[in-house]
């Protein structure tokens, strides 16, 4: 998972160096599969998933998680992207997410970025042996909500291992102490998802995109971590 993890993290880094506006998010997802399929034995984790047809998952501005790449989405200066992706690697998997500026953007936006990037930090640190799934979210709903953002309910972090998906899930919001106990050597994906204004959702027709139901902006930040004995360790940075 580790390896995945620095292939991951490595995809994000090569999206983040070629990301310029008039780019469509089709350029960025071809880019990401190709860097993916150049590491021997790894593949996109997304492609196929659930029947979700490419490699990222690219959500602009307003849109929270599982934006379809397209050829007709060009992004435009001040606009922000969240970019998703894993990688499977000999049958595991790795998953993170960064939410990205295109070009110069306003300075509230670039606040709500940094204050996501705090909720995944915060929720990071409370994956320790012994806390509980509610610690993460509890750590993570204290910084949005202090800074004056919602957190997205509808949509949370989850185990990760041999399949995407595992148990258990964990939300970006709860109290102290509640939910599974957090035991040495458990997979997980943290991934904070938050808004500026109302953290309601709703699908759009594609049946993949979710955005925020008012039209607000959202930031999405992600990382695959392993509990230690010795505390929680990143697997997917660089």
């Amino acid at each position: 998972m580790s390896r995945a993890g620095r292939i991951v993290a490595g995809t994000l880094d090569r999206i983040r160096e070629v990301l310029r506006p008039g780019m469509s998010t089709e350029d960025l997802d071809a880019e990401a599969e190709r860097f993916i399929r150049s590491h021997d034995g790894a593949v996109p984790s997304f492609k196929g998933l659930y029947g979700f047809p490419k490699t990222l998952c690219t959500s602009v501005d307003e849109e929270i998680v599982h934006g379809i790449p397209s050829p007709k989405r060009v992004l435009t200066e001040g606009s922000i992207v969240s970019v998703d992706v894993g990688v499977q690697l000999e049958g595991l998997h790795a998953d993170s997410a960064t939410t990205l500026p295109v070009g110069q953007v306003a300075p509230d936006t670039e606040r709500l970025l940094r204050v996501t990037q705090e909720c995944l930090a915060a929720g990071i640190a409370q994956a320790r042996v012994g806390n509980h799934v509610g610690d993460i979210g509890y750590a993570v709903q204290q910084v949005a909500e202090s800074a004056g953002y919602g957190v997205v309910r509808e949509l949370v972090g989850h185990g990760i291992g041999t399949r995407f998906h595992e148990e258990p899930q964990v939300p970006n919001y709860g109290a102290p102490k509640r939910g599974p106990r957090l035991l040495e050597g458990m997979t997980l994906a943290i991934e904070p998802m938050i808004t500026v204004g109302s953290p309601v959702t709703r699908t759009l027709g594609d049946k993949w995109t979710v955005v925020t139901a008012d039209g607000s902006l959202s930031a999405h930040f992600e990382h695959t971590i392993v509990i230690t004995a010795n505390g929680p360790r990143i697997l997917t940075s660089a």
